[in-house]
């Protein structure tokens, strides 16, 4: 009995590299044959790299309490500012959420647990592939963006008809505003 348990011992390591050789894929190479350049990217004293240290300083800023923020519409065909408005807080896309869109209704058979991330949604715990991102939602950026200004105002913004939208934490010197979000009622 013993030798027939190494043999199938034996048997089942070989499948295994097997297995693992026919996943090995190629090296990525254009039609041309130019090959996947690699580089080493260099990481500062706090370790991290200039593009790692950006995302963190964003989400830094976009979280700091009391932060007043200021928006901008301008044309891409005048270079008029055509809406302003002041920003509490930050400025949110609307495909934001804080549930993933979707979650796992079945495990596949013969498994007592499901892939993914454990959520719960009302009463019950749910699995979802979705992965919370960094500042803490499911989502990506939609079709229109929302924001509260310094005066408690909801505002919602569809971005249609290619606008360029600038949010700063300065005021911007512009020569004129269409639409002043600040000052209801005045030109």
């Amino acid at each position: 009995m013993p030798k027939a348990f190494l043999v199938l011992a034996i048997f089942g390591v070989s499948l295994l590299n097997m297995a693992e050789d026919s996943c090995d894929s190629p090296k990525p190479q254009s039609a041309s044959g130019v090959s996947k350049a690699e580089v080493k990217v260099p990481i500062g004293a706090d370790g991290l790299t200039a593009e790692q240290r950006n995302v963190k300083e964003r989400l830094l800023e976009d979280n700091k309490p009391g932060a007043i923020k200021h928006l901008y519409v301008i044309s891409p065909y005048s270079g008029q500012v055509i809406l302003y408005s002041t920003v509490k807080g930050k400025v949110t896309s609307g495909g934001k959420r804080l549930t993933p869109t979707s979650v796992v209704t079945s495990c596949p058979e013969n498994s007592n647990r499901c892939q993914g991330f454990l959520v719960s949604m009302g009463d019950r715990d749910q699995v979802t592939n979705e992965v919370l991102q960094d500042d803490g939602t499911y989502g990506s950026s939609g079709e229109y963006l929302y924001w509260w200004d310094v005066r408690g105002a909801y505002h919602q913004h569809y971005l249609t008809g290619g606008q360029i939208i600038t949010i700063s934490d300065q005021p911007l010197p512009v020569k004129s505003v269409t639409i002043n979000i600040e000052n209801p009622g005045k030109e």
